[in-house]
C-alpha cells in the first residue's frame, strides 16, 4: 500500500509541481512577486490536499500585519518548502543551497521568486549572501532562513549554524521559531517512500528585539533551537 502510495504522490505531486513552477514563470513575466504570492501560498496548500495529507496550523496569529521577521524552522524534508511557502501567512522570501538554483525549472522559479543563494561549503561566499540577505530585510521584508542548513537525516534537530544569528544581530527584527511535525514521518532524506501523515506546522512566540540585542550569537543560536525544539512533536 506504501508502495503504491507513493508511485501516486511522486507522480501526481510532481505533475502538479510542475504545473505550480511553469505558472509561477508565467506569472513573473508580467507581475511582481507579492501580486501572485496569495495564488502562489494557495496553489501549495492544494499540494497537500492533492496528496491526502492533513496539515494543521498552530500559533500563525501571533503574526503582526505590517511586522517583517526573521522566521527560522527545523529542515526535515523537501515538503518544507510547500509548507513554508503555503502555511506562513505572509510575503517572504528564504535562502536555499546555491546547488538548487542550478535544478531545471525548479531552479528557475526560485531565480525568479528573489531567492537568496548559498554555498555553504565557501565561508566568503556564504558571508556575501547573508550581506544581500540583510539588506532584503532593511527593505522592509520577511525572510526565513533554515539554520541547521541541511535536512536531517534521524528526524532530530541538529545542530545550528552561526551565520543566520549574526544576521539576526545585524538586522534586529524580531525572530519568529516555526516548528514543523510529522515531516520526517512522510518523507525523509536517504528514501523514495512517502507516507500519509498528519502535519504540524507550530509558530513560537516571537523573540523580540531587546533579547536579540543583549543576546551573544551563540545564546541567540541556542535560545532559538530550544523555542524551535519546544515546537516539534516527533
Amino acid at each position: 500500500m506504501i508502495l503504491l502510495y507513493s508511485l501516486y504522490a511522486w507522480v501526481a505531486g510532481g505533475v502538479y509541481v510542475l504545473l505550480i513552477c511553469l505558472l509561477v514563470l508565467l506569472l513573473s513575466l508580467f507581475l511582481p512577486p507579492r501580486i501572485y504570492d496569495p495564488l502562489f501560498k494557495a496553489m501549495c496548500r492544494f499540494l497537500f490536499k492533492l496528496l491526502f495529507i492533513r496539515v494543521r496550523r498552530e500559533g500563525a496569529e501571533q503574526i503582526s500585519s505590517g511586522q517583517n521577521y526573521l522566521f527560522m524552522a527545523n529542515h526535515v524534508s523537501i515538503f518544507d518548502i510547500p509548507l513554508i511557502e503555503g502555511f506562513i501567512p505572509t510575503f517572504l522570501r528564504g535562502i536555499e543551497a546555491s546547488p538548487q538554483f542550478r535544478w531545471p525549472v525548479y531552479g528557475w522559479v526560485i531565480r525568479r521568486l528573489g531567492n537568496i543563494s548559498i554555498d555553504r561549503k565557501n565561508i566568503p561566499s556564504s558571508i556575501r549572501s547573508m550581506k544581500i540577505a540583510e539588506k532584503y530585510i532593511r527593505s522592509n521584508k520577511s525572510l526565513i532562513v533554515l539554520p541547521e542548513g541541511h535536512r536531517t537525516t534521524d528526524g532530530k534537530l541538529g545542530t545550528f549554524k552561526r551565520l543566520p544569528f549574526h544576521l539576526a544581530k545585524q538586522v534586529e527584527i524580531p525572530i519568529f521559531p516555526i516548528g514543523f511535525s510529522g515531516v520526517f514521518r512522510l518523507k525523509h532524506k536517504g528514501s523514495y517512500l512517502i507516507r500519509p501523515s498528519k502535519i504540524f506546522v507550530r509558530f513560537g512566540k516571537p523573540i523580540d528585539t531587546a533579547v536579540i540585542r543583549s543576546s551573544t550569537v551563540d545564546e541567540l543560536a541556542s535560545l532559538v533551537r530550544a523555542r524551535i525544539q519546544e515546537l516539534i512533536s516527533d
